[in-house]
């Protein structure tokens, strides 16, 4: 790759920033990182993504909003309800979509078996091959901006979420639960269900609002990731990330 320096100036030469920022191809993966916060997507069948994440495309694609999440009445349901949650796009088609969302992280997972629970906020896109549900967290319900719905995918497959700034996965056990700010939570294990807790005395120690005054539990065996970064805003569902990083390599 050549390296891309400014002269005096603080310019590029044309040459330079084109071969720096010309795509990269990698002809045996589905998912590949053009940079920590683009994701270059081979379509040749069908991809789901987060809706608007479609920065450029080339070739036979279609992009439809699917509204229910091919789940039937629940599935809309718990769509309609809910303040955070947009719906997933069907990529189809043959060709290559381009996809990121507001400057954000990109990490490829591979699924091997495994299950994971995204924020719906925090899910950029996945393979067909890839199963989906839509998770309701109740006693979240209608007290945070973040955790209310969740993104359950398990099965085999690449999945790519998102994150401000590079996330970091604490461990938890029986022994030692953790505790997350919903607003900072991206992600944690598929066998974990969170509870969510108000502590008063955090009052005093907020400057934006209300966001440290709930708390999610995480309690069992498993793991969370969270983000640097506190996301008050609704939406649906790291750097030198690699293609197709397991789930082991990712959280440990």
């Amino acid at each position: 790759m050549t390296n891309m320096n400014p002269g005096q100036d603080g310019t590029y030469s044309l040459r330079d920033f084109l071969a720096q920022t010309a795509e990269r191809d990698n002809p045996g993966e589905v998912f590949e990182l053009e940079s920590s916060k683009m994701l270059e997507v081979k379509v040749n069948g069908r991809v789901w993504s987060k809706l608007g994440a479609m920065i450029a495309y080339k070739g036979n694609l279609s992009f439809k909003r699917e509204g229910t999440l091919e789940g039937g009445l629940m599935k809309a349901l718990k769509r309609a309800v809910s303040q955070e949650m947009s719906p997933l796009a069907k990529i189809e088609g043959r060709g290559v979509a381009y996809l990121a969302d507001q400057g954000k992280e990109i990490q490829i997972l591979r699924l091997a078996g495994e299950s994971l629970n995204v924020n719906g906020n925090d899910l950029l896109a996945f393979e067909d091959s890839v199963q989906y549900d839509i998770t309701m967290q109740r006693r979240v319900a209608g007290m945070a901006s973040g955790g209310l719905f969740s993104v359950r995918v398990q099965g085999q497959g690449l999945v790519a979420i998102l994150s401000h700034g590079k996330p970091l996965t604490l461990r938890v056990t029986p022994q030692e639960p953790i505790f997350t700010d919903p607003n900072a939570t991206i992600a944690w294990s598929g066998n974990l269900q969170p509870q969510l807790r108000m502590d008063s005395s955090l009052r005093s120690m907020i400057g934006r609002g209300g966001g440290e005054t709930y708390q999610m539990v995480f309690q069992g065996d498993g793991f969370v990731v969270v983000q640097p970064y506190e996301e008050f805003e609704a939406g649906m569902l790291g750097e030198g990330g690699g293609v197709g990083k397991s789930l082991g390599d990712l959280f440990d």
